[in-house]
């Protein structure tokens, strides 16, 4: 065995402009969403493990699509993602019900089809319970991916596993689950906060701490918590040992009311293996690597390779400070955080 890179990054939220923009970058006659998102791949690529958030959910191959509120995305988003060098993507989201079950099947057939692995939404029971386990280093990494709602649209009646919902008490069952089936570090996507505020809520701080106390015969449950859906960067803390990024913030998106909406980092954590059989692995590195998205074209930009070319741009230097300000609220730096590029 040896030490695995795992990246993992914010809401890909595709607003009505997003759709428009990946629409002129076909030339018009289809949807590309790869130039938009391109500067994720020198960080992506060089990942063992990457893993995105599927926000929204995929409407039929020829549309209708829409944005904001209800979405139905283009599904040739799930292509765009897995050239960039994605593994897998949390799929529980707010929006995850926006097209109905229908919705659901579609966003999954698709990721499916070109290679991309999901955690957070099913098409059966079936599949609800069998863990989303990938592999690097030798080691086998379970994704698991939970969100707090579906924005009021009722999860249909004996369809439960259509979307996981945040429930502790299934969240660890479903941590042990996985690690029964094989899986030596189990990481846990949640769909959770309050939009647009920094400080992560009372949600937050009480399930992580819950989730990353919890041990099954001397051994934590739950190696990593990756955040999103607050739509801007949250704090990254260490909690009873475990790293909690509490919000990612957006990946990718159209303009927003805050803009703080199109700012967010990509975390990065080094594990490496554990001291002795049975034992867990640990987060050697932990660093956070700040973007931003520019307009007009739609772009997104990874702020410290942009600053490097573009030394003191005005937009771009404060974005990082705003990124750093909440990624480093909570005194991560003194755990080790530093920022990656």
């Amino acid at each position: 065995m040896k030490k695995f890179t795992l990246v993992a990054t914010g809401d890909l939220l595709v607003h009505a402009s997003v759709i428009r923009q990946a629409k002129a970058d076909s030339g018009g006659e289809s949807y590309d969403f790869r130039r938009m998102i391109r500067a994720a791949a020198p960080v992506v690529a060089r990942a063992d493990l990457a893993i995105c958030h599927m926000e929204t959910v995929y409407g039929a191959a020829h549309g209708p699509f829409t944005g904001y509120p209800t979405f139905k995305t283009p599904p040739q988003l799930a292509s765009a993602v897995k050239d960039i060098g994605y593994d897998s993507c949390s799929t529980a989201s707010n929006h995850t019900l926006d097209a109905g079950p229908e919705g659901v099947v579609r966003t999954l057939d698709a990721m499916d089809k070109v290679g991309l692995k999901h955690a957070g939404s099913a098409r059966s029971a079936a599949e609800r319970v069998r863990p989303t386990i990938l592999e690097a280093g030798g080691a086998k990494v379970a994704h698991l991916a939970y969100a707090y709602g579906t924005n009021g649209i009722p999860v249909p009646k004996g369809k439960s596993w259509l979307v996981n919902l945040i429930n502790p008490a299934r969240i660890i069952k479903d941590a042990r689950a996985a690690r029964r089936a094989g899986a030596d570090v189990v990481v846990v996507s949640v769909h959770w906060g309050t939009e647009w505020q920094q400080a992560p809520d009372k949600l937050q701080l009480s399930l992580a701490k819950k989730l990353t106390a919890s041990k099954d015969d001397g051994r934590r449950d739950i190696d990593l918590i990756i955040g999103t859906h607050a739509h801007i960067p949250q704090a990254y803390e260490k909690v009873n040992g475990t790293w909690v990024v509490y919000g990612m913030g957006d990946q990718i998106a159209g303009v927003m009311p805050d803009k703080r909406g199109q700012m967010g980092s990509a975390a990065r954590f080094t594990f490496t293996p554990p001291s002795a059989p049975g034992r867990a692995w640990q987060v050697k590195k932990a660093e956070y690597i700040p973007h931003a998205v520019d307009n007009d074209p739609i772009t997104l930009v990874n702020l410290p390779r942009a600053l490097e070319k573009s030394p003191g741009n005005p937009g771009y230097t404060s974005a990082l400070s705003t990124i750093q300000e909440a990624v480093l609220s909570r005194g991560a730096k003194k755990d080790g955080l530093s920022m990656g590029r």
